[in-house]
């Protein structure tokens, strides 16, 4: 039985060598890939990872200031939570869609499956109707039943997994990290016995209905982009990460490409107005920009700030789409992690998202800008229905991307005052966006 690692449950010990004298081991030459310099997360000039959505500078100027011993307290505390994680990662898992007890209608394991949280039975469960049909949707109130299937959780393990031991590899050049990356990469994806078809054609399967509907590829979408840094930093040298493995998951994330491009599914997803139809954008970008078809990936970003603006963000900087849920606060702030990571991504295809500014003069800071108060104060001063906790914290991430990428100074003082998550403030190692912990839909 696979060892579970629990995103929200890190209990670990960690024992981290001072920062101060952390010896972080360079990355090593490597071949040629379709940016036309070094592949992947191999160091290009001044030695910067090609990461997808991270700016690799950034990455480079962080795991310069923990080698030369001049990192900052921040860095220090957010690279000991990444390696607390890292740890844990190391004999947990790992995870594969063949665990799940029952298959999916396809009668294929291989087919990832989940159970759309927000639907319950609305009549008895008797022999006569066994599921209790049909099924009614109840917004924000996830049902249990939805658990059983293990892909939805364990994928969300894995790929945290994954990139956290990337991570914790670039920044400390240690082994072990890479190799156990690679193995879950491996079981995840390619390893024929226990590998992900790639498609999402049997995600948030609602009970009782046959009707084909694109919500459930959000399960991908809200993270998987997570997982292109995390194959390029691999890409740079990782030991136990070889050139069949790098092929074999260009030639996965092709096949997911098309399929989250062309499928029944996927063009309703594309055609959604809200935080689907953003993420959808984004997770299509990064998978092109890995995969080198650079052009189509910007192509996605200018669509998308075109199209978009002017549906989700009011000229007041309000996410009208967002407040209509009974978790209006999850997400106004899920849907701009999806454009902080679509901005990351654009910026390093050349497209400012942050400078964009709509017909109706709206921009992606001023949306920001409208969360300040509530991130600030709390449900308080939120006029909007929020059921559930109200977590300040998870605007923190889109303040971090704001203060640096729009050189906005009311998110970074923000910042200085608001609660910080709960497991520590990752972003000075991550600097990037990062989905909201624990997805929700």
């Amino acid at each position: 039985m696979r060892r579970v690692l629990g995103a929200l449950a890190l209990s670990v010990s960690v024992v981290l060598v001072p920062v101060s004298g952390t010896a972080v081991a360079a990355s090593p030459p490597h071949t040629t890939d379709s940016f036309g310099g070094p592949g992947g997360g191999a160091p290009g000039r001044g030695g910067a990872p090609h990461t997808i959505v991270t700016d690799g500078a950034k990455l480079a100027n962080v795991k310069q200031a923990i080698r030369g011993g001049h990192a900052t307290k921040a860095q220090r505390d957010a690279l000991k939570a990444v390696l607390a994680k890292a740890d844990t990662a190391l004999t947990a898992g790992p995870w594969s869609v063949m665990d799940k007890p029952s298959a999916p209608p396809s009668g294929d394991k291989h087919d990832y499956t989940s159970q759309a949280p927000y639907w319950w039975a609305s009549q008895p469960k008797t022999p006569e109707n066994p599921q209790g049909c049909p099924y009614v949707s109840k917004d924000g109130q996830r049902n249990p039943e939805a658990d059983a299937i293990t892909d939805h959780t364990y994928r969300m393990w894995a790929w945290d997994a994954m990139y956290y031991l990337s991570l914790a590899w670039y920044y400390t050049g240690d082994a072990k990290y890479a190799k156990r990356a690679a193995l879950d990469i491996r079981t995840w994806f390619l390893d024929p016995a226990t590998r992900m078809n790639p498609n999402m054609a049997y995600s948030q399967i609602v009970p009782c209905r046959n009707t084909v509907s694109g919500t459930g590829i959000i399960d991908s979408t809200q993270s998987f982009s997570q997982l292109m840094d995390a194959f390029a930093l691999l890409d740079g040298g990782a030991p136990g990460w070889t050139g069949t493995d790098r092929s074999g998951i260009k030639a996965w994330l092709t096949q997911y490409l098309s399929w989250m491009q062309t499928s029944p599914q996927a063009k309703l997803e594309l055609a959604a107005t809200n935080n689907h139809g953003t993420f959808l954008d984004m997770q299509n970008a990064t998978i092109s920009a890995y995969l080198g078809k650079r052009s189509e990936a910007k192509k996605i970003v200018v669509d998308a700030e075109q199209r978009r603006f002017p549906v989700q963000f009011a000229a007041d900087g309000s996410q009208p789409l967002e407040l209509s849920r009974t978790m209006s606060w999850h997400y106004v702030n899920f849907n701009l992690t999806a454009w902080g990571r679509l901005a990351e991504v654009g910026r390093n295809l050349g497209v400012d998202v942050w400078k964009y500014r709509a017909a109706n003069g709206v921009t992606l800071r001023k949306v920001v800008d409208q969360l300040i108060p509530a991130a600030l104060h709390g449900a308080e001063v939120w006029p909007h229905q929020q059921i559930g906790v109200f977590d300040q914290s998870i605007a923190a991430d889109i303040f971090h991307a704001a203060a640096e990428e729009a050189h906005d100074t009311d998110t970074a003082k923000a910042l200085k005052q608001m609660p910080l998550p709960a497991g520590g403030d990752t972003w000075p190692v991550r600097v990037s966006c990062f989905p909201l912990d624990p997805p929700l839909k």
